[in-house]
């Protein structure tokens, strides 16, 4: 999607800050942190088992196969860090890769010992299989952790400082009622698309799974909380080895 937003294919983006940074200090991308998207709530990422799995704490995962949607990204770092606090080495832990939409089954099948489920895969898992939280991952020093915002390149910006503002006025309007209206949130959800990959989720998982809180700042595109960020990259260095980093260069006013 990075390389897509470099070649203009795509004028904005929405993602997790992980990708967007890693793009940013290697040089693939130059951009813009223009808003953030959401801010972790209790329930909304997790680490799953089965009810009759013997791992009844993280502990109990060293050595054991734990599902990830992709290698060393945000759920990654929100593991290890939980996963380190309580005294587990997450070098100890084998991750493997595995689709969102296809942990539940291999979750179910013991194909996999554990799965790391945001929502709303989460509740999915608990609704058609059973699946029971082993670990949230909002608490400790991820607590309120930022997860995604929306960028632009620093070049689109510059061109189209008019469009950027009334997309970002857009944005705070459905910010502020995805923090506010939990019905129309729920509707959204049931109207995501099913293709290329299948997001959209019945009534009744929409109306339990747990949600994000959306940022609503009062200033204009670029006001967004630079110590959030940091923490993001603060969890980088410790679990990615990531190099020295400047986040403010990835900030309007930066």
């Amino acid at each position: 999607m990075i390389a897509d937003q470099v070649n203009g294919t795509y004028d904005i983006t929405g993602g997790n800050y992980v990708s967007y940074i890693q793009a940013q200090q290697s040089g693939r991308a130059n951009l813009d942190i223009f808003a953030e998207g959401s801010v972790m709530e209790p329930g909304t990422q997790g680490i799953y088992t089965m009810p009759d799995s013997k791992i009844t704490s993280l502990a109990g995962l060293k050595g054991k196969t734990v599902a990830i949607n992709a290698p060393k990204n945000i759920l990654y770092l929100l593991a290890a860090s939980m996963m380190t606090e309580q005294g587990v080495n997450p070098h100890s832990v084998k991750f493997v890769n595995v689709p969102f939409p296809k942990m539940a089954t291999e979750l179910a099948s013991g194909a996999i010992d554990a799965a790391l489920l945001p929502e709303p895969f989460a509740s999915q898992a608990e609704e058609s299989y059973g699946a029971i939280p082993l670990v949230d991952l909002n608490q400790g020093a991820t607590t309120s952790f930022p997860v995604a915002g929306y960028v632009v390149t620093k070049q689109w910006a510059a061109k189209y400082p008019r469009t950027l503002a009334a997309f970002y006025r857009a944005l705070e309007q459905g910010q502020q009622a995805a923090d506010t209206n939990r019905a129309d949130v729920e509707q959204a959800m049931e109207h995501l698309p099913v293709k290329p990959v299948p997001l959209a989720v019945s009534k009744e998982t929409a109306a339990v799974m747990a949600l994000d809180s959306y940022p609503v700042s009062s200033g204009p595109a670029g006001s967004v909380d630079l110590v959030r960020l940091e923490r993001v990259v603060n969890v980088m260095h410790q679990f990615l080895g990531f190099g020295t980093f400047d986040v403010k260069s990835m900030l309007m006013d930066g």
